[in-house]
């Protein structure tokens, strides 16, 4: 079954009755507030579920989908409405689980470096819960995503070069299965050889096997000194040369971002900046005084090797906010480059050596189709993003910009890359799972979703066609 094929049928009453007396005033079948359930960040077209319940505990979560399983009746979950490719779209209908109402934190371990944390606390409230502690959360995907959401589309970021993704930082979960059964996918042990590794089945899973309501994440030392670069360069191939060389060497820089010219313009327009027009790395470094200074002259050194003008340094919180902001902004920035368009955000993500290759590639295929995008990437692991400006009534340009991103992930595939390096599957990048993992492996992924939902009511029409 996929999303052309998913029937809608209205909820049954005796449902709606079962979930109101559950949940009272929490229920919600408002158009606005279900309109606003139906939709994310992306270009893909909203659909709207019949229901949306604001839930508070996990028992509530288990009392609804059990009364959805009984029903045959689809179940979103919902953070915060930030994910890239249609995730959270009711494409059958059904209730939406909204998760923002279990924002509690419930207990951080100072000694042992995690926290246990509700589903849908966010990751700006967590590291100002944990400011006075001199811990953080390090995962940064830009927007302030709920951790429950970050963890089922195995989140990423910016600092992902230096600590990895959300693979790499929750040790376990809680997780409401499609029947109602609560299951926990590890103890808070840092390393377990016990069974299978169901944590890392549920991360990434896309909310279409289970919904996670409570998980612990790993914490790091708030690094003592901090200082953040801009360099520009005379192209792509050398700003990559850059980074790989310094990866190589084994400097443990916290975050190396990619921006193209054109993302250059949009964010000096944007956010009012002057950084030369040109392809431009921004460093941030992380440790001790001594060793910030150490890992900042190495790669300045490394930089200048490749042609690189000097290094502009923002050393200060304020001028480190300011750039990252900007960073963070980039998708508005670029939008702004053409008011009242569109933006088909898409990413891939491939072998570093291989990444100037495919963005100089990409480059060109944007000028080939007359298309207005700008890339922006993390190239500390050969991830980068592109999101190509588009009028949706333009059926010309549209035919045109599905023309780019096949050939986008046609060539990461062919690199040995991935169709996606952070944003995940969701609806809109399922046609090629099967190219990049075969047709044994797509299967097996689905035997898994029949297998854990037989039901086909976890969020269907993502992910997986079963």
């Amino acid at each position: 079954m996929n999303a052309s094929t998913l029937r809608r049928e209205p909820l049954e009453p005796l449902l709606l009755d079962s979930l109101r007396q559950l949940l009272g005033d929490r229920l919600s079948t408002a158009a606005a507030v279900c309109a606003h359930h139906g939709r994310d960040e992306s270009y893909h077209a909203p659909h709207a579920p019949d229901a949306v319940a604001f839930v508070h505990s996990t028992e509530e979560v288990v009392a609804i989908v059990k009364l959805c399983a009984e029903h045959k009746t689809p179940v979103i979950a919902f953070g915060t409405g930030t994910s890239l490719e249609g995730h959270v779209a009711a494409l059958a209908g059904g209730v939406c689980i909204d998760m923002s109402q279990m924002n509690r934190i419930l207990r951080v371990n100072l000694e042992d470096l995690d926290v246990l944390v509700e589903a849908g606390v966010t990751r700006k409230q967590l590291n100002e819960h944990l400011r006075d502690t001199g811990l953080f959360f390090p995962i940064d995907p830009g927007a302030d995503a709920s951790l429950g959401g970050m963890a089922a589309t195995r989140a990423s970021g910016t600092n992902a070069v230096r600590y990895g993704t959300m693979r790499e930082n929750v040790l376990a979960l809680t997780v409401v299965l499609a029947d109602g059964r609560v299951i926990r996918t590890a103890r808070r042990a840092r390393k377990s050889a016990a069974g299978y590794d169901l944590t890392r089945l549920f991360v990434g899973s896309e909310g279409t096997l289970g919904v996670i309501t409570e998980l612990a994440v790993r914490l790091y030392g708030i690094p003592e000194a901090i200082s953040a670069a801009v360099c520009a360069f005379p192209s792509i191939e050398s700003a990559v040369d850059t980074v790989i060389l310094t990866i190589q060497s084994g400097i443990p820089v916290a975050r190396i971002e990619l921006l193209d010219e054109s993302q250059m313009v949009a964010i000096n327009r944007y956010s009012k900046l002057d950084h030369k027009v040109a392809p431009t790395l921004f460093f941030e470094f992380h440790g001790t005084p001594a060793g910030v200074a150490e890992q900042a002259e190495i790669v300045k050194a490394i930089a200048g090797e490749h042609g690189a003008d000097d290094f502009q340094w923002a050393t200060t919180s304020e001028a480190r906010s300011k750039l990252w902001q900007a960073r963070h902004d980039a998708y508005y920035a670029a939008l702004a480059l053409r008011p009242g368009s569109k933006g088909f955000a898409t990413d891939v993500c491939v072998p570093i050596s291989r990444l100037a290759e495919c963005v100089e590639a990409t480059q060109r295929d944007i000028a080939e189709l007359g298309l207005l995008a700008t890339i922006v990437g993390h190239v500390g692991d050969g991830n980068f993003h592109t999101a190509p400006l588009f009028d949706p009534e333009d059926r010309d340009e549209m035919k045109r910009i599905e023309s780019f991103v096949e050939r986008l992930v046609g060539r990461a595939l062919a690199m040995e890359g991935t169709c996606t390096g952070e944003h995940g599957i969701g609806q809109g990048k399922m046609k090629y799972l099967e190219r990049e993992h075969g047709a044994a492996a797509v299967e097996l992924m689905a035997t898994l979703k029949r297998s854990i939902d037989p039901l086909n009511i976890m969020n269907p029409g993502k992910m997986v066609q079963v």
